[in-house]
């Protein structure tokens, strides 16, 4: 029956002559009763909106109907989520009338975080309960139940739900795990017909992504029939590579199963700006740009219902609250509030509950708010500094106008001049339709290890089978031969005095034919090699270890001298630290000099710090965008150029951001092409390293101007400090930004660092940057982190919990005799992780190669004192709370030097005049 037709049979509060002509074959595929609760809920869309379904919703309730795979990609408040509720929620009604629903799961809802499980959770509860009362109305007693299970799950609620057990199950990728080794729940979800993987990109990037993958893959190998996926992100790039992470492979080495993608990003209307306070960040005192960012603020939220906030770390966001209620009157703990990991799980759902309430004037947050919660009341969104990415940038001023046809209003706020050209680029990006990559981690031997044992307990089974579960999935697509064998050595402990090192054998494996009797498997063809669990508590071990968060811990911080505790360091700070690294602490200086364990040795100094107490919070700036930044700084050059200021300007006001910006940035390219030249200035087809001498501390600096995102430049500054060490006698410290890192070593040594860049083989890049990793903390700690993902080391075991700490101690007795085993799954796995995921080895060889086929120029500049874009990597060293003066002072002493030698250069034209 038509879709007209069908409609004007309910009982609709519209005329049903006013559907869109595009809405009727999807309210048609709807039942009665589901488009009679659509249409009552969403009626409201009919005037304006292109009838009752959104982009997403339209294209995707076909899709789930036909029981196609789909990545729906679509902006924040788009109504995607629902769009696949409605759809399966439709399908399981129609089952539920016909007596056709066991006792057992049909739906899965995997999301990223236990909130949004919950936030999910209670939006189910209307449909479904809508739809049931409507039908119990009509004399039909029907219900689809739904429920949550996570961490946060207690023992009578899993219990119950063995009894009755939701039709419908809100979950995290740790629990589904748990729950396919589950003797009696893995049994209920052989019905599953659906995956929603929400909030996809937060998961496809990490190793809590690859687990979930390959537990999907277990799913599909137990179910009755192939599940539907549907993955869901509002921002998420490229859209080919995701969709293949979220659907798999039929078979090994094959094809991606089939899928849809469903784009409909960037339909929704924008009012965004970058601000700044002034356009002079360097001469204008920081009390006043205080002041007017507060009064800034302040009156936006003033203007505005709801407002979030976001900063860049946890502390920041504590702190801009604070500040708010010192300042104003009219805020206290009744209408505002901060929200960030660190709290409370009560606090921040007390916190979530009066945001979706509207009753909260303003919110502080880090990046704990930045996910798929539903925030109807926010109108505005304010991020304070640079979010890092345009993927972050969406993801948070999407919390604004949650409603399709809302405009999404949201405001950036920079208050350091590096962030003035990172935010500039990445609003107009954003505008544009640009989203930064996801990068899949590929082969992690650490998820193989525990999934490949996690089979293994369920049942014994052919070992081709295991592999092909594994190699189905898509961060596996490209498993060897040799990747195989290494973690089966692993897991079968085939290698000599491991088990005198406490590590066993998890697993059997029977390469050859098995004895007469033993298996009794007659499906099995005679001679395939099977595999099997060892341990009489496998199954506890696996089920009390499983999972790809790392536990972090803080370590306790000691004179060397007298031993004397001087205050905690976050062990993730450590990561940045090399020896005789200098930072601060309680006020006070110290340089680094060794960790045993959880305890950090460290010597007092008067020295300046080179390693930022912020450095370990803040996210890095994507790759991505750091290529687009340099593309922006070759077109302002051609434009100086061309044009001179004026058409500088002009081309930066049509970029959304304001005056002060504007005068700002033009004012600090015109500064650095008169100090330096046009060619100190790195662009897609050049790199420039930048050298200065430093007389009053006697050192000698190398500013490198790699402005690929501090993820590339914290393993490029490692494999180029690596090769300056090799050739020099002296120390080399080292300090990393986003857009480049600086070389400091003393003034009586010097090295061609630039002639040493371009003389770099690219073939040689993995080797050597491995090579500089050995004996590092950063080895150590991610070493550790694996060895536990591996179940190497127990986090917990016969009722004992080990703490992080104590998981490091036993970590640093296992690297060095794991280094010595030869290519030890867990050891190389720890390279990988580092090399690829955490330091950006690829674009490193990429950026390499294009140096060393000439498609990138290595530019040398020397100068008395630091360049304009040099001046955050010269203050890097001095960029903590604690000296902030002291960096405002040294600013202002690098711009007097650069205006002098200008005003020398240029007779008669003066600061005033530069713009």
């Amino acid at each position: 029956m038509g879709g007209r037709a069908h409609l004007a049979e309910l009982d609709l509060p519209f005329d049903p002559a006013t559907v869109d002509v595009d809405d009727e074959p999807v309210l048609d595929l709807l039942a009665p009763v589901v488009q009679e609760w659509w249409v009552e809920q969403f009626g409201e869309f009919v005037p304006g909106n292109g009838g009752f379904f959104t982009p997403p919703q339209k294209e995707a309730i076909p899709l789930i109907h036909e029981g196609e795979n789909a990545l729906i990609c679509s902006p924040t408040g788009s109504g995607k989520t629902l769009a696949s509720f409605t759809g399966i929620i439709n399908e399981l009604f129609a089952k539920a009338r016909e007596d056709a629903l066991e006792n057992s799961v049909y739906c899965l809802y995997v999301s990223p975080l236990k909130s949004l499980a919950n936030d999910i959770h209670r939006n189910l509860e209307v449909p479904l309960a809508d739809i049931t009362d409507r039908l119990a109305d009509r004399g039909e007693d029907v219900d689809i139940r739904h429920a949550i299970r996570h961490g946060d799950t207690s023992d009578s609620e899993r219990q119950a739900m063995l009894e009755t057990t939701p039709h419908i199950l809100n979950t995290t990728p740790e629990t589904l795990a748990i729950l396919l080794n589950s003797p009696k729940f893995k049994r209920k979800l052989e019905t599953v017909e659906y995956v929603i993987v929400d909030e996809i990109h937060s998961l496809a990037e990490n190793k809590r992504g690859t687990h979930l993958s390959v537990s999907l893959e277990r799913l599909e190998a137990m179910a009755d029939t192939s599940p539907t996926r549907i993955g869901c992100s509002a921002t998420v790039e490229p859209l080919e590579d995701v969709a293949e992470f979220l659907v798999g492979r039929e078979e090994p080495g094959g094809p991606p199963r089939d899928y849809e993608l469903v784009d409909t990003r960037f339909t929704r209307d924008f009012d965004v700006e970058l601000t700044c306070p002034t356009d002079d960040l360097i001469n204008t005192p920081r009390d006043v740009v205080t002041g007017r960012f507060y009064q800034q603020l302040h009156d936006e939220i003033q203007s505005h219902t709801n407002t979030l906030v976001f900063t860049n770390t946890r502390s920041g966001a504590e702190r801009v609250l604070q500040t708010l209620r010192e300042r104003f009157d009219d805020y206290d703990e009744t209408n505002s509030g901060c929200h960030h990991g660190s709290l409370s799980k009560d606090k921040r759902h007390e916190v979530e509950e009066a945001l979706k309430a509207g009753a909260l004037d303003v919110v502080t947050t880090s990046t704990s708010l930045e996910l798929g919660i539903d925030m109807p009341h926010i109108d505005l969104v304010v991020q304070v500094g640079s979010p890092k990415s345009v993927a972050a940038l969406l993801q948070r001023i999407g919390r604004a106008g949650h409603q399709l046809g809302e405009t999404v209003e949201g405001r950036v706020v920079a208050l350091d001049r590096d962030e003035l050209v990172e935010c500039a680029v990445m609003l107009e990006k954003a505008e544009s339709g640009f989203v930064d990559r996801v990068f899949v981690p590929d082969n992690a031997q650490d998820v193989a290890a525990q999934q490949v044992y996690g089979m293994a307990i369920n049942q014994v089974r052919p070992e081709r089978e295991v592999r092909a579960i594994l190699q189905r999935a898509y961060p596996y697509r490209n498993y060897t031969d040799e990747d195989w064998e290494q973690l089966c050595r692993y897991l079968t402990a085939d290698y000599p005095g491991l088990e005198d090192k406490n590590v066993y054998a998890k697993i059997w494996r029977d390469t050859n034919d098995p004895p007469d009797g033993e298996y009794h498997y007659d499906e099995y063809d005679v001679g395939e090699p099977l595999v099997g669990k060892r341990g009489r508590l496998a199954r506890v071990i696996y089920m009390t270890n499983v999972g790809t968060i790392p536990d972090s811990f803080t370590c306790d911080v000691y004179t060397r001298g007298d031993s004397r505790w001087v205050g905690q360091l976050d062990e993730q700070y450590l990561d940045t630290l090399e020896q005789g690294d200098v930072f601060v602490l309680g006020g006070d200086r110290f340089e680094y000099r060794y960790r045993r364990g959880s305890k950090v040795y460290v010597d007092p100094t008067s020295a300046r710090p080179t390693v930022p107490s912020w450095f370990s919070e803040r996210l890095p700036l994507s790759y991505d965008m750091g290529r687009e930044m340099l593309a922006f700084q070759a077109t302002l050059l051609e434009k100086l150029e061309a044009g001179g200021m004026s058409e500088v300007r002009n081309w930066l006001r049509t970029f959304p951001v304001d005056e002060n910006t504007v005068r700002a940035i033009a004012r600090m390219f015109r500064e650095q092409v008169a100090y330096a030249g046009s060619t100190s200035v790195s662009t897609p087809d050049r790199l420039v390293i930048e050298e200065a001498l430093d007389h009053d501390e006697y050192e000698r600096h190398y500013y490198v101007h790699s402005t690929y995102g501090r993820r590339f430049n914290d393993g490029f500054s490692r494999l180029v400090a690596y090769y300056v060490a090799q050739r020099a006698t002296a120390n080399v410290q080292v300090a990393v930004a986003d857009h480049g890192f600086t070389l400091s070593m003393p003034l009586n040594r010097k090295v061609d660092v630039a002639g040493l860049v371009k003389a770099i083989d690219p073939a040689d890049v993995r080797e050597d940057l491995r090579a500089s990793l050995e004996g590092t903390d950063l080895l150590q700690r991610y070493f550790r982190i694996n060895a536990t993902r591996s179940l190497m080391i127990l986090k917990r075991y016969k009722g004992y919990e080990k703490s992080a700490s104590e998981q490091q101690v036993s970590s640093e007795m296992l690297l060095g005799f794991a280094s010595d085993l030869g290519e030890f799954a867990v050891v190389e796995e720890t390279y990988r992780e580092i090399l690829e995921d955490k330091l950006h080895v690829d674009g490193i060889e990429a950026v390499v190669t294009d140096i060393d086929r000439g498609a990138i120029e290595v530019v040398s500049t020397r100068v008395e004192s630091p360049s304009p874009r040099a001046f955050g990597l010269a203050t890097l060293m001095a960029s903590d709370v604690v000296l902030a003066e002291d960096e405002s002072e040294v600013l202002a002493e690098f711009h007097r030097r650069v205006l002098a030698e200008i005003d020398d250069d240029r007779p008669g034209e003066t600061a005033a005049t530069t713009d």
